[in-house]
């Protein structure tokens, strides 16, 4: 195999030296204070047996899905699960990717065109900028969830935006860096005074604790404003993929367009049932009492920081995500590494994944973290924070 090019070499070497370098840990045993498994879903036994139940059923059992699904990956487990989806979301269609990933590069890779305008918040994923930087529209970025400024850059742009362009407003449900969202009405409402079209992420988003667009079924806007909303399963419904959900339009587009569905295997059998599994159980009273333990979780942990004086270093969030700001990379690592060797996973988040000066401790919430274990990662915390940052 050949060696690593210098220019390479030099990157990787960059990051050593200012001791920012990526690598695989694994800490099993530890109190999953990390992940995104918010409800528990990824290892329930229950969806696990159904899955295999509705497999067999069908005739369905297999390993792989063989091709893409315009070639032979498709069947109709992946048209019945879309199909309840998009029921289950009150939207028209679903269209189901492999990833979040995957959705975001084949939507804002393939929808806005040449002279079209995309809008976005400074903080939205990677995948969405990914995407936006691979299409051909221009692209003007916000300040995180100052709605203010984007009145006045849409204001300023109105006259910038021929007939027959289109202006996209990007902007996520819950930011997974530090769990805020955004006021969606006010969105909606921009998106309808300045006929925009509105594109929502909602993968780190739970429905019956955080604001979704189903939320807001009420609205005027919506209808008409609405263009995509993007929903993951890799995240509180614990499987993997994510889908699009729009109009019947935009998904025959999709598919005829976007090259990351175009071009990839699809999701094999196992994973679709476990979607379609969970989706059918998430009004059960099992779904129920797992999300009324996460928001007293999130109240529990909300308090606890005020009472141990935490809270002015924490950004204020009433989603499961919330994140303490340590600056600078060394130390915020330093009280990681304190959490971590008292059995608790969680990661620091450095720079440059977040702006430098808003390096963090970020901290996931799930309905399976007991109230002492909450009580206690506070502790070690605000511990920690003493010794390494004052000391």
């Amino acid at each position: 195999m050949a060696n690593l090019p210098k220019k390479l070499k030099q990157k990787l070497q960059q990051r050593l030296d200012d001791d920012i370098i990526r690598s695989l840990s694994t800490t099993r045993g530890s109190v999953d204070f990390v992940s995104n498994d918010y409800l528990g879903l990824a290892k329930d036994n229950e969806t696990f047996r159904a899955a295999i139940d509705l497999l067999e059923a069908r005739g369905e059992m297999g390993n792989g899905s063989t091709g893409s699904r315009l070639l032979s990956g498709n069947n109709e487990l992946f048209e019945d699960t879309e199909n309840y989806l998009a029921e289950y979301y009150g939207e028209e269609a679903a269209l189901i990717f492999n990833s979040g990933y995957d959705a975001n590069l084949g939507l804002f890779s393939s929808v806005p065109q040449r002279g079209d305008l995309i809008l976005f918040d400074e903080y939205i994923h990677a995948s969405m900028r990914d995407g936006i930087r691979m299409g051909l529209a221009r692209s003007i970025k916000f300040t995180h969830n100052d709605l203010n400024e984007l009145r006045d850059i849409l204001q300023r742009e109105r006259e910038n935006i021929t007939q027959d362009a289109q202006c996209y407003i990007v902007t996520e449900a819950v930011f997974s860096m530090d769990g805020v969202q955004p006021e969606l009405k006010t969105l909606l409402s921009l998106c309808g005074e300045f006929q925009c079209k509105l594109i929502l992420d909602e993968a780190h988003a739970i429905r019956g604790i955080d604001k979704t667009l189903s939320d807001l079924k009420g609205s005027e806007y919506l209808p008409q404003c609405v263009f995509a909303r993007i929903v993951t399963f890799g995240k509180a419904i614990g499987v993997q993929g994510a889908a699009i959900l729009g109009s019947n339009d935009l998904k025959n587009y999709l598919l005829n367009y976007a090259r990351s569905f175009i071009y990839t295997t699809a999701l094999p059998p196992m994973t679709v049932a476990s979607i379609l599994c969970i989706y059918q159980k998430l009004d059960s009273e099992d779904i129920q009492r797992r999300k009324s333990k996460l928001r007293s979780n999130i109240a529990l942990f909300q308090g606890e920081t005020e009472k141990r004086e935490l809270g002015e270093l924490f950004i204020k969030s009433n989603s499961a995500i919330h994140s303490c700001i340590i600056p600078g990379n060394n130390r915020v690592k330093k009280v990681a590494q304190t959490l971590i060797q008292k059995g608790y996973d969680l990661r620091p988040i450095l720079a440059p994944t977040v702006p430098v000066g808003k390096e963090r401790i970020r901290i996931c919430l799930h309905s399976f973290n007991t109230e002492d274990e909450i009580k206690e990662v506070l502790s070690i915390l605000a511990y920690a924070i003493e010794e390494k940052i004052h000391s």
